[in-house]
């Protein structure tokens, strides 16, 4: 009797450290964009081959020490990496390990155009210049209101 309830509970154990890599794997899929139904359709058709994202989840399970944890750290290398328009597995966040605390998001930049030519503020001067085609720098005689502000990667 105690031999089978042994067995059982060892059963259970592997049973949730499973779920617990799966939790982390499928969680490293969320922050690429992917739903749980897109996972397992790609993995029928292999697209994608879980199986090769086991370990490195069972080792990012070790080192972080909880699910919550490596969660967290797995949301941070997504942040950082996609702001840089990299590319990153679940290795990355053993090899950002260290500087986790550290990792911030690469700050969004908007930068002034006037007509789609790019403009720049004279510290000097006190005004804002449109720099042309040609490259000659012409003093901005418009508005505040025309200069178009706009995110450039």
């Amino acid at each position: 009797m105690k031999k089978q309830t042994k067995k059982i509970k060892k059963k259970k154990e592997k049973e949730e450290k499973e779920t617990a890599i799966q939790e982390i794997v499928n969680h490293y899929f969320y922050t690429k964009g992917l739903t749980l139904d897109e996972i397992k359709k790609d993995a029928k058709k292999k697209k994608i081959i879980y199986s090769r994202f086991t370990r490195p989840a069972k080792q990012l399970l070790e080192l972080a020490g909880s699910v919550k944890k490596a969660k967290q750290a797995i949301d941070k290398v997504a942040k950082w990496a996609k702001s840089r328009n990299l590319d990153y597995a679940i290795e990355t966040v053993f090899k950002k390990w260290l500087e986790l605390d550290r990792l911030k998001p690469k700050e969004i930049v908007k930068k002034p155009f006037y007509r789609e030519d790019p403009m720049v503020w004279s510290e000097t001067k006190r005004r804002w210049y449109v720099i042309d085609e040609n490259g000659r720098w012409l003093e901005f005689a418009g508005k505040e209101e025309d200069i178009e502000w706009r995110i450039v990667k």
